[in-house]
């Protein structure tokens, strides 16, 4: 039974929830070994970022080596944190749950767009945008999705603590319903310790949470860059923007082939990471946008949680998997 959970914990996207796990990962968190990690990437960051940037430019050298860096540090939280599962359910719930997901998008877009637009054929956004090379505009889309992740950060726990303060007592029969505990919530003896959430969990259920609304904002961000290089295409001539930008339109780097000039993409691009962030902070302030979208999975969530604390319990009681 113990085993049958911890099956439907990975495939839930939870593996900070099976007991063995949340031990390797608080072994691969010890002090000592993230300071190794971390001055592995630093290294390895500065030593791609200088080459690089000899070679070529600085935006360049700083593009280069904080992609480096951050890979050394991703690769290492996909084998030692046990990110895969928790990035695996995100995109089988976000893609097997598009029938919601599009009113909740369409809800934010319509404004979005309008606001965009006019942003879209200002002179001075296409004189910024195609001023900047390609290093610093790609710079310039990872400080917009950092920006939007720490936002996340600071507004995501909130919702699992409220949440995890329903998973309790009498409810857990019900919520274990139709998972490999159901039988068991109805037997084991659940006290107040085994209904707690580890610091692990809580960061667990976050992260889930995370990946679900980062892809959510990942699909509406390339929805905004699909529609500004189209409506560009269209109804902006290359009269037009040479006399906004200074000069001819260029063809894409390396895409020439493409109908689609570099200063086109260079504004779509920087457009659609901007409405990006926008979609990040209204998904979280907008009262009835944050009730249909934590409606839709907080019953997951609440779900993992019931299971988690009759886990927990059939573990106190000597249940062991084989």
């Amino acid at each position: 039974m113990v085993a049958a959970a911890e099956s439907w914990f990975d495939a839930h996207g939870l593996p900070y929830f099976i007991e063995r796990n949340e031990r390797r990962v608080h072994e691969a968190l010890a002090g000592g070994r993230l300071v190794g990690v971390f001055g592995v990437a630093v290294v390895l960051g500065v030593v791609a970022g200088v080459a690089t940037g000899l070679a070529t430019n600085v935006s360049s050298g700083v593009l280069v080596g904080a992609v480096t860096a951050a890979a050394v540090l991703l690769l290492y939280a996909l084998v030692s944190l046990h990110l895969q599962p928790i990035a695996g359910w995100a995109v089988n719930q976000t893609f097997g749950s598009l029938g919601w997901l599009f009113p909740l998008v369409t809800r934010a877009l319509p404004l979005l767009l309008l606001f965009i637009t006019f942003l879209f054929i200002n002179t001075e956004v296409w004189q910024v945008t195609s001023a900047l090379d390609r290093a610093l505009l790609w710079l310039t889309v990872l400080f917009f999705a950092g920006v939007a992740v720490v936002f996340l950060l600071v507004r995501l726990p909130e919702e699992v603590r409220h949440v995890s303060t329903q998973a309790r007592g009498e409810r857990l029969v019900t919520i274990c319903a139709g998972t490999p505990l159901a039988e068991a919530a109805g037997q084991v003896a659940v006290d107040e310790d085994a209904a707690t959430l580890t610091g692990l969990q809580r960061a667990n259920l976050v992260l889930v949470l995370l990946f679900a609304q980062a892809l959510q904002v990942l699909m509406l961000s390339l929805s905004v860059l699909v529609f500004f290089l189209a409506f560009g295409k269209v109804a902006i001539s290359d009269t037009v923007i040479d006399s906004w930008v200074g000069h001819a339109p260029t063809p894409l780097p390396t895409l020439g082939f493409l109908p689609v000039s570099n200063e086109l993409f260079q504004v779509s691009l920087f457009l659609a990471a901007f409405s990006g962030l926008y979609f990040t902070v209204y998904a979280v302030t907008d009262e009835s946008y944050r009730r249909q979208f934590f409606t839709a999975i907080s019953t997951e969530l609440e779900r993992a949680i019931g299971v988690q604390t009759v886990y927990r319990a059939l573990l106190r009681a000597g249940d062991r998997p084989e």
